[in-house]
Formats: structure tokens, sequence, C-alpha cells
């Protein structure tokens, strides 16, 4: 291999100009079976080595040639050479093959022409002629960046010919700048859904922040979500500014003062989660942070349906006065707690506490266990909700798990399989970082995968090495094709 490197190396000094381009697996074919083949081959048990030796290497032996576009191999050859001289191939199948398809050709002032169905003569294009025939129709002048059948037909209309029109037009458009930075959203799920399960009561807390909301007294304008995954219990609390210090003030108080330390935090992108100060806090308190991937809100799916349902109440309740939701919000918070969820079928105050509250609708109306309420006998009913209260727990848990299993189903049978490995060069989507206009390109980059997190969660770099900030979820990414 030695000789071989030489040997092309003293080839590079007389060039004015070379480029190296690795050669997809698709299209080498032959090396890439050679080298499967020679994993595959089951090591020999004789140890005997046979030496052959050589006087002369083959390197001596290449010949320089250099090959203009006319002179390069091309499909026409045999076609032509039969047309005119009648001259067949020594193969017997290779000669029966070009005598069958010679039929479908003629000669026209030397030139080579297809006898068509959409037209009644096609020109015959070599291969290297081939890129500018396309790359005219798909992006001259007249063209208007189609996509690959389409740009396939156009040239077939326009009356050009060639073997590999479609899976050559195909490859072009894939490789467009423009036509892949500029492509259409796939909005199908690429890998399967992962649901996250919580153990047990305020284990697992995810936080979100909702706004800007309308100002209200105190200039608040931002609300901080808490959701615990067991129970679904909302903690929620006005803001004027979210900042760190307001983040670990809500969850000492609404969280740690309340319901004990968690276990994990899981938390979006926001530089109010990502301060020093708040990760010391939890570390110090020992709670695992788990952050989102960017732009993938779905990764803390629980907090965000929640932020729907609280913003969905206030709309509801609020008329002329928007200012008046922090008047409104614990309302909205109690009417939460006290109402069964789909997942668990129980309420989030059931699961807490045992039981279920007193709403203002049995005093309004009575009950039965209103009206027959008696202060001797309910402490001893207290304590056996409480000694029941771990069963009651364990059955929604038990209806969760098999509640996700079924969205999980539904979900799956949506998911086009798709995925990257590092060194991959990657699209991004530009409405991830950025407010987009209505001629703005749908997709940035490229840029290269350099690490794989996790099912469908990346690290990037700029095509100049600098580091990407964040993971990236595969939602917001595409393969880029140089």
């Amino acid at each position: 291999m030695t000789k071989y490197l030489s040997y092309i190396q003293a080839l590079i000094r007389k060039l004015e100009e070379f480029t190296i381009e690795q050669i997809p697996r698709s299209k080498n074919e032959e090396a890439d079976q050679l080298a499967k083949l020679a994993n595959s081959l089951t090591p020999l048990k004789s140890r005997t080595i046979t030496l052959l030796s050589q006087e002369h290497s083959e390197v001596e032996n290449i010949k320089e040639e250099v090959l203009t576009g006319d002179a390069l191999p091309s499909w026409k050859d045999g076609i032509e050479a039969y047309l005119k001289t009648g001259t067949l191939p020594q193969d017997p199948k290779e000669a029966r093959a070009i005598r069958v398809r010679a039929g479908k050709f003629t000669l026209i002032g030397g030139e080579l022409y297809k006898r068509g169905f959409s037209q009644p003569y096609l020109k015959c294009i070599n291969q290297d002629k081939v890129e500018y025939v396309l790359r005219e129709i798909h992006e001259g002048s007249c063209g208007n960046h189609s996509g690959g059948r389409a740009l396939s037909s156009k040239a077939l209309r326009q009356g050009y010919f060639w073997p590999t029109m479609r899976k050559d037009a195909m490859d072009l458009v894939r490789k467009c700048q423009k036509c892949q930075v500029h492509a259409n959203i796939t909005h199908l799920p690429a890998t399967p859904l992962q649901p996250i399960q919580s153990p047990c009561p305020f284990d697992q807390w995810g936080m979100d922040i909702v706004g800007k909301l309308p100002r209200a007294p105190g200039q608040r304008e931002y609300l901080i979500v808490a959701v615990d995954y067991f129970s679904k219990w909302v903690e929620a609390e006005a803001l004027s500014k979210i900042t760190e210090k307001e983040v670990m003030k809500f969850a000492w108080k609404n969280i740690v003062c309340r319901f004990g330390i968690p276990r994990a935090f899981v938390m979006d992108n926001g530089t109010q989660f990502q301060g020093a100060k708040l990760r010391q806090w939890c570390e110090e308190l020992k709670i695992k942070q788990y952050y989102t991937s960017v732009a993938t809100p779905q990764s803390n799916g629980q907090t965000e349906v929640t932020n729907r349902i609280i913003l969905q109440s206030l709309k509801t309740r609020l008329e002329e006065a928007k200012g008046n939701w922090v008047d409104e919000l614990p309302g909205v918070l109690w009417a939460y707690r006290t109402t069964p969820r789909r997942s668990t079928r129980e309420s989030p105050f059931s699961l807490v506490y045992g039981t279920e509250a007193v709403v203002p609708v049995e005093i309004g109306e009575e009950t039965l266990r209103v009206q027959q309420y008696e202060p001797a006998s309910n402490n001893s009913e207290r304590r056996a909700d409480l000694d029941l209260i771990q069963e009651l727990r364990h059955s929604a848990n038990a209806r969760t798990t098999a509640y996700k299993a079924m969205m999980a189903k539904a979900y799956n049978s949506k998911v086009r399989h798709r995925g990257f490995q590092v060194g991959d060069l990657v699209l991004r989507r530009a409405d991830a970082t950025k407010n987009l206009g209505k001629l703005d390109a749908k997709w940035e980059g490229p840029y290269q995968v350099t690490e794989v997190i996790g099912s469908g969660t990346y690290k990037l770099h700029k095509m100049d090495g600098k580091e990407i900030p964040r993971t990236w979820n595969i939602a917001n990414l595409k393969k880029y094709f140089a």
C-alpha cells in the first residue's frame, strides 16, 4: 500500500487541483460486500502461512491515461457501434441484449436518438452531460426546483433520454441546497414514544413557565407551574419576573416544604432553569435535573398538558378583565386537583390525601356523606382511608401504566423510523430558534452530529467545529445530502 500511496502522491504533484470525495456505501457496493465477506469469514485452524514473492510491483505497470468527457465509456457505445458498423460484443448475452435494445434507437446526423412514446425522437445524452441538463431544467432561468419525478418527466418532455433518468433526477433534487432548506417539515414521529413512569407521589416533578400573560396587579405576567408525575397534583404561582432566584424560591416553598425533597425535576432549556445557583442547590439536596431537548415540549408532556388545562380554565372564567387571572388562579388549581384525571381515574386530591374533597356543590345540595357526617366516627374513618391509600395508589399506578401503553401503541403506529450516526450531516428546523417569515427557509445548517445521547437525541457542532448548546431531538432534524 505504501507504493500505491507514493504513486498517487506523485500524480497529485502534477495536478493543479484535485478533490477527495467519500463514496456512499450505496454507490460502492463491491467494496462494501468484500469488507462484509472478510468480516464473516471463519478463521482457519491451520497456522501455516504461504509466502508469495513478486519481483515487480503492479504499480509500475500502471499507465497514465487522461480521459476527456467524450472519451469516457458511455452507455451509448455498444448501440452506436452496432447501428453504424454492425459490431457486437464477443459475449453472446451482451450481443443479444444490444440487438434487442438497438431496435428502439436510430441515428440521425450521426447522433443517437431513442424512439419515444411522448415524442417521436429523444436525444440520447452521455453521462457527462446529464448534470448540466438536469441542473438547467431544475434551477435555471426556467427552473422551479421541482421534485425528482417531475424533473425526470420534464427532461423527457424536453426531448432527452438516458437510462437512469429517474434515479439521477432524484439524486440531484435530494442534494440540492435550496430544495433541502426549503423542504416541507415532516410531522410524523421518528422514534417510538417512551412514557415516563413515576413510582410514588412527589418523586418526580415537571416544571415550566407560562407567559407572557395579561399584566396583573404587582406587574405579574408569568406563571410558574409544577406537576407531580404520579398523582398529577399541580402547584402554580404568579410571578412578575422569571429568574433563577424565583424558581428556587417557588420550588422550596411549594414543593420541598410541603411534600418533601423530590428525586428529580424535569425542566425545559430556559435560562432560569440552568443557572449555577439552581444546579448547586439541587446537588446539595440530591435532586436530579433532567432537561428536555430544545423546541421539544413533548419531552415534558405532563406539564405541557397541565399548562393547557390551566390556561383554558382561566379563559373560561375571565371576561373583559383579563388582568384578574391571578385572582382566579386558586380556584382553577382547586378545580384541577379535585377533578379525576383520565390516566389514573382518580383525582389528584384523593391520591394525595386518601379521600375526595368536599366541594361547594355538596354544601348547596347536600350529599349523603355531608348529611350523615359524624365527628365522633370521622377520625377512625380517616385512619382507615390512610391505611388503604396505598392500595388506591397501586390501582391508580396500574391504570396509568395501561393508559400510557395504549397511548404508546397508537403513537408508535405512526412512527417513521429514522436516525443519525456520529459524523452525519443534518439540517435543523429554523423555527426552533427564531420566528420565520413567509419566505424564509424552513431549515438551517448543515450541522454535524457529534454525539448520540439517547433514542432520537443528539449533540451537534457547526461545520467550523463550534459546539451547539444543549441537545436536539430528531423531530427538529433532517438528514443533509452534500
